[in-house]
């Protein structure tokens, strides 16, 4: 195993805040993940530190409504974000967690870029676009992961890869997008390496 893997596998639970005075000081390297409630963030956190229960995975999309922070060392964060869609929650719960997403990615001066999963089969939702958005406003990189990618031919992904590649070249900032499932450990390295040049982690 390499010592960059074993990083990521020595990741620890480290707090849990519910609102933007709650974060911890603004001093270290994070790198945040997002996505719709059923796009497989949890899974996917969980495939790329190694282990099976870092973050909660659930039958019921959006489980997660408060900002997670994952220590890997004392300089560097990994950090799960509610998942955007939040099905069947209050329309207040919805607007508040907006606000607060939009405004940690604008204002967390530590955040070196952003992991975005979309489902392989519904990629560029309007909630995903929205999400881009905010990133291109905020001048922050992004690594969109489309998960899922056992769930349909290896063809079929291609042409979905080239598809939101396409749509990422539109935009101002850093782009990167690759196929990735957390079920057959397809891509890990890869998001692994891109989190490495963000974290500044020696490969």
């Amino acid at each position: 195993m390499t010592a960059t893997a074993t990083l990521y596998r020595q990741a620890t639970y480290w707090l849990s805040v519910h609102k933007l005075t709650q974060l911890p000081e603004d001093s270290k390297f994070e790198v945040a993940f997002a996505g719709r409630s059923n796009s497989g963030k949890s899974s996917a956190i969980n495939a790329i530190t190694g282990q099976k229960k870092l973050a909660r995975t659930s039958k019921t999309p959006g489980r997660t409504q408060q900002i997670i922070f994952f220590k890997l060392d004392e300089h560097r964060n990994l950090v799960d974000l509610p998942g955007y869609g939040f099905a069947k929650v209050p329309l207040a719960v919805k607007l508040h967690w907006q606000q607060t997403l939009e405004r940690y990615l604008h204002t967390r001066r530590c955040l070196c870029g952003l992991v975005l999963m979309m489902d392989v089969r519904h990629p560029l939702t309007e909630f995903d676009q929205e999400m881009l958005n905010w990133c291109n406003l905020s001048n922050m990189p992004v690594h969109v992961l489309l998960t899922k990618a056992d769930k349909i031919s290896r063809s079929k992904g291609n042409i979905v890869l080239q598809k939101v590649r396409q749509h990422l070249a539109t935009l101002s900032i850093e782009t990167n997008v690759q196929l990735f499932s957390a079920l057959k450990h397809v891509g890990i390295e890869e998001v692994q390496n891109g989190l490495n040049t963000w974290l500044k982690i020696d490969n």
